[in-house]
């Protein structure tokens, strides 16, 4: 397969949604989260993002970026009135209401309506989850960080409750996501299933590693 080279004058003459599809595509397979939110008024929110991540463990930390707040931005706007939010995987069976979350509905209307999805609450949090969601956890908001060099905002939140199916669960403490179906996602709309090729153990510098499973 030829190689295509593309330098930065390349990328910046691509029409907008062109680079865009481009570049989110870059990176390769990202998790696919549905964020669920409310205001202080009972309006729920939901919006798929592909830029969560894991910062830390101790105390449990998890991130994502928020795109620039030149539009309005819901899920923002709901996480810094109520200090809270829920993320929620995608998995194959709802992967088409996730999807369609990412249109641009008014604040008035709750894409929990509009996608089909259920909203669910637990006591803890504020924010609710969706229910047809199996891998689900709640946090509160610890940081938010404004990224000068393209107007993106940093959102951490510390991990308060988890939700997981009791086989997802293995004894090293990490989560079989593939048992609960959980999907990828690629670009700004491929959706993928995966397929575990093998889980090693711990790197060493005296040996190499050997399979758990």
């Amino acid at each position: 397969m030829n190689p295509s080279y593309f330098s930065s004058s390349d990328i910046l003459q691509m029409e907008t949604r062109t680079r865009a599809a481009f570049i989110n595509s870059l990176s390769g397979f990202k998790s696919a989260s549905l964020i669920g939110t409310i205001d202080n008024k009972g309006q729920t929110n939901l919006a798929i993002f592909s830029s969560v991540f894991h910062i830390g463990s101790n105390p449990a930390l998890i991130g994502f970026i928020n795109r620039p707040d030149t539009a309005d931005r819901h899920t923002l706007e709901n996480i810094l009135a109520t200090n809270c939010f829920t993320i929620n995987h995608v998995h194959a069976g709802i992967y088409r209401q996730a999807h369609q979350s990412s249109a641009r509905y008014p604040k008035a209307i709750s894409e929990f309506e509009a996608t089909g999805l259920t909203p669910e609450f637990l006591p803890l949090l504020a924010a609710p989850y969706v229910k047809e969601s199996k891998i689900k956890y709640g946090l509160s908001l610890a940081e938010t960080h404004h990224l000068v060099i393209n107007g993106t905002i940093l959102v951490i939140g510390k991990v308060e409750e988890i939700i997981i199916p009791e086989n997802c669960v293995l004894p090293s403490g990490a989560i079989a996501i593939e048992q609960a179906e959980t999907i990828a996602i690629s670009g700004l709309d491929s959706y993928h299933n995966t397929q575990l090729l093998g889980r090693l153990s711990y790197a060493k510098l005296d040996r190499l590693p050997t399979d758990l499973i």
